[in-house]
């Protein structure tokens, strides 16, 4: 720390432990000078000599004690003896701490250069300039203390310097930075030991991008923000090393984040929140969403306001493919009877939804040669993330059906290339709400597309007794194709002639519809999610290998299991007679020889 000494008298100051200063002295004190209820005893000329302000006060004619009462002096008692002391010649030591309080108090005092030359206010302004803005740690310490002396520190323009200081070693080439700084966030080479001499002479250590990060985490918001918006004005920061300050800033103003529910009815951290959101950059990915959605989750508990929750909200939607389903699992404010605000997240995929479709039309018109364009990688991903939500909430037995069918309904079905998830979501609601009425039961399944669903999906499906009968049905409907398909493949990949020459095209567009479901393996059901099923594992009950019927592994034959279901249709409530009389009926089909493939195709039509 820089520090600067005045004066070469030694300091005579006595305090007697009860407010009182007095000046050592064989003369006797003449002027008595009262701060709040601190006393000094002091002497007119000293004070008259460098003082334009005392000059005003004490009277030029008399010789008797008079008391001089101050009480809007900046920095109180102790810059006023920094000041008196300077008066006397004795030494005073300026550092980073006090001499903002010094510079204000000088101020008010007039202490200039038409009263003497080489005053107090005169030596300051050199040594803040010279030395401390030049400091790195100084300059942030000394905008730290300004505070307390507003208006004065920015009348003085002295909090402005300090920004500027700051600001400008901020976006300094990080190749000229040659002071000291914090930075603890991530250990270094040295410290880590990994850092080696090479070629018997030791490499320079770089310095990272954020090495200013963690020092102006000690500032208070005001004076953060002040420095923020100077940084991102000059314009040579990149963004996202910005929201990284940001992030760091608010971990260590706000160590409780992610267990906000503590800080209710704070309005201080309401008023941090703002701002931080306010600070964040407009640009995507500057700040990861999985942070963004911690600040939606303080600022919603904490009712910050609706623009904060809408700029945060829009922020999220732009890069929703990085969330996490934990991240979006946002508890709902006092009041509602559901755990999680299904409601918010609803919003912020609407949000995307628009946004992705926004650019889908931008950079291809919406269309190709009339069809509409195939569905972004991150609509993909959003909608994987969806399903995953969806089978998270579909736990609370307070979620209406209406929304969470409105939520799954957000994501089009051409975003799932497999439908895997989506049918987990469904049959986890299905088997915490026994009492959902056959409508809304059909209503909610007709989200899936059962040609969408793996071997696994449909072996687990078609045992679910939770699902209507006209689901069941279709799937094993599909399963069939799915196996005549098959068999059909092999016994063309086995047959005389040109392999190419004896594939039909009715066989050819089977495997084309089936084989983009088949390769999605990481959302099969087997390997990522354990679904309840209502019976006894598939694979027991149907057997665990493909025969040279083309039947898929686990997969239950049509007529065996059309034939349990009949007989169990009365002693089920999830499928009576209504719901099996609109059922689909399993279309009759002969055992498939070369071409079944077209009959399958007409059959489902």
């Amino acid at each position: 720390m820089k520090f600067m000494k005045l004066g070469s008298n030694p300091d005579t100051f006595q305090d007697d432990g009860n407010e009182v200063s007095i000046v050592a002295s064989e003369l006797v004190s003449d002027i008595t000078v009262r701060i709040g209820t601190t006393k000094f005893y002091l002497h007119k000329f000293p004070l008259l000599s460098k003082c334009a302000r005392f000059q005003k006060l004490i009277p030029t004619t008399g010789d008797e004690n008079i008391e001089i009462h101050i009480h809007e002096i900046p920095g109180g008692a102790k810059a006023f003896e920094i000041c008196a002391k300077f008066c006397y010649g004795m030494v005073v030591t300026l550092n980073a701490y006090n001499v903002i309080a010094a510079r204000c108090a000088a101020e008010y005092l007039e202490m200039n250069e038409t009263i003497d030359k080489g005053n107090l206010i005169y030596k300051i302004d050199v040594f803040l300039s010279s030395s401390i803005f030049r400091s790195w740690k100084d300059s942030i310490i000394v905008l730290g203390t300004t505070k307390a002396h507003l208006p004065w520190a920015e009348d003085l323009k002295l909090v402005s310097h300090c920004i500027e200081s700051i600001a400008s070693k901020a976006s300094i080439d990080v190749s000229k930075v040659e002071w000291s700084y914090t930075y603890n966030r991530k250990k270094l080479p040295t410290e880590s030991g990994h850092d080696s001499p090479w070629n018997g002479v030791k490499q320079q250590q770089l310095v990272p991008k954020d090495w200013w990060v963690e020092d102006l985490t000690d500032l208070d918001i005001d004076s953060y923000k002040q420095v923020i918006t100077a940084i991102k004005s000059k314009g040579m920061v990149p963004k996202d090393v910005i929201g990284e300050a940001i992030k760091a800033y608010t971990y260590k103003k706000l160590p409780s984040l992610s267990k906000v529910s503590m800080m209710h009815g704070d309005a201080k951290v309401r008023a941090t929140l703002v701002t931080i959101t306010c600070l964040l950059p407009s640009e995507k990915g500057s700040v990861s969403c999985s942070f963004l959605l911690k600040l939606l989750k303080a600022t919603n508990l904490l009712k910050c306001g609706e623009m904060c929750r809408k700029e945060l909200m829009k922020r999220i939607a732009r890069q929703l493919e990085e969330a996490s389903v934990s991240d979006l699992l946002i508890p709902t404010v006092d009041g509602d009877t559901t755990v999680y605000d299904i409601d918010l997240i609803l919003s912020i995929v609407e949000e995307f939804v628009r946004q992705d479709n926004k650019n889908a039309q931008k950079h291809n018109g919406g269309e190709v040669n009339g069809h509409v364009s195939a569905p972004s990688a991150s609509m993909m991903t959003v909608a994987k993330i969806v399903d995953g939500y969806l089978a998270e909430v579909a736990k609370d037995p307070n979620i209406p059906v209406y929304k969470f069918f409105s939520l799954a309904e957000t994501v089009s079905g051409n975003s799932r290339p497999v439908h895997d998830g989506l049918y987990r979501a469904i049959d986890m609601y299905l088997k915490e709400h026994p009492s959902l009425g056959k409508s809304d039961k059909k209503r909610l399944c007709g989200l899936m597309d059962c040609k969408k669903l793996s071997p696994d999906a449909c072996a687990h499906a078609v045992q679910n007794e939770r699902l209507p009968l006209r689901i069941v049905v279709q799937v094993l409907y599909h399963e069939q194709t799915r196996a005549s398909a098959a068999a059909t493949i092999r016994a063309d990949s086995i047959g005389i002639g040109s392999y190419e020459s004896s594939r039909s095209g009715a066989t050819t567009n089977t495997e084309d519809e089936w084989d983009g479901v088949m390769a999605v393996e990481d959302l099969s059901l087997s390997k990522t999610t354990k679904l309840d099923t209502a019976g006894t594992d598939a694979e027991k009950n149907h057997g665990g290998n493909k025969g040279t019927n083309g039947r898929v592994k686990g997969a239950a034959t049509p007529k065996k299991a059309i034939g349990k279901m009949m007989s169990s249709k009365g002693q089920s409530g999830e499928r009576s007679s209504s719901d099996s009389s609109d059922s689909a009926i399993l279309p009759r089909q002969e055992h498939p020889k070369r071409t079944p493939a077209r009959s399958t195709k007409s059959a489902a039509a």
